[in-house]
């Protein structure tokens, strides 16, 4: 689904991304961890596409297609989701507003028309329940006046809506309590499949707890310096980074 090669990336002409390697498979989940400043979310930004990211080498394919050259809208519309870690709010524009602007833009790119009010109702209804959201929110301005929790449990509404190919949650986990946590977890769980994939970019073990990976990489200083299996997680929990950074300097 996702095959990055030898990616090398800049941001304000520093090279943040130097020479990264990265293969996601349909049906797989991926955990990427490492320090701050090690370019987890710049690799996040990158794959969906934001501007600000200068990439300078290496190839980026979804599905076969080199997505270089599209806009983050594109991207959108070919599959691509992104839970940003600070999510911004739209005062005026209701949750289910946006939806349905988001959900009817992507059909209308895919060459479909509208989604009838009727089929809209009914997957609204269906997505929020499944990730036990109250109707009430559905009615507030996007983002305004949210917790943290909140925030991150619509950008998991939102996924459920949109049912992306290659979904990236960048650093989901952040600021959550245990609560918030479990529901944002069951809900990206509910919305596996073997079509579709994720990415989850996090600091802590403790996510992948509720959402077990396939794949855990650790990426340090712009590479993937280690890939193994959730047990990876565990021995960075217990021993930090350092350990890697050593393992890398022998």
């Amino acid at each position: 689904m996702l095959e990055i090669t030898d990616l090398h990336a800049n941001v304000e002409g520093k090279e943040i991304i130097k020479g990264l390697n990265l293969k996601v498979n349909a049906g797989e989940v991926h955990a990427i961890m490492g320090p701050n400043g090690a370019g987890k979310s710049t690799l996040a930004n990158i794959i969906a596409g934001k501007e600000e990211y200068e990439v300078s080498g290496g190839k980026m394919l979804l599905n076969g297609e080199d997505i270089e050259e599209l806009a983050p809208e594109e991207r959108a519309h070919k599959g691509i989701f992104l839970s940003f870690q600070y999510p911004v709010e739209i005062p005026g524009v209701t949750v289910t507003n946006f939806m349905k602007t988001a959900i009817n833009e992507t059909r209308k790119a895919q060459g479909l028309e509208e989604m009838p009010a009727k089929d809209m109702l009914k997957l609204i209804r269906e997505k929020s329940e499944m990730l036990e959201i109250d109707r009430k929110f559905l009615s507030r301005s996007l983002n305004e006046g949210f917790s943290g929790g909140e925030k991150k449990r619509n950008e998991i509404f939102q996924m459920a809506m949109m049912q992306p190919k290659l979904a990236i949650l960048d650093e989901t986990d952040s600021g959550l309590d245990i609560d918030a946590l479990r529901i944002v977890a069951n809900g990206v769980n509910k919305l596996k499949s073997s079509d579709n994939a994720v990415v989850v970019i996090t600091h802590y073990q403790r996510l992948l707890e509720y959402i077990v990976p396939d794949y855990v990489h650790v990426l340090y200083d712009g590479k993937i310096v280690k890939s193994g299996s959730k047990e990876l997680a565990l021995q960075l929990e217990e021993k930090g980074y350092d350990w890697i950074k050593e393992e890398i300097n022998a």
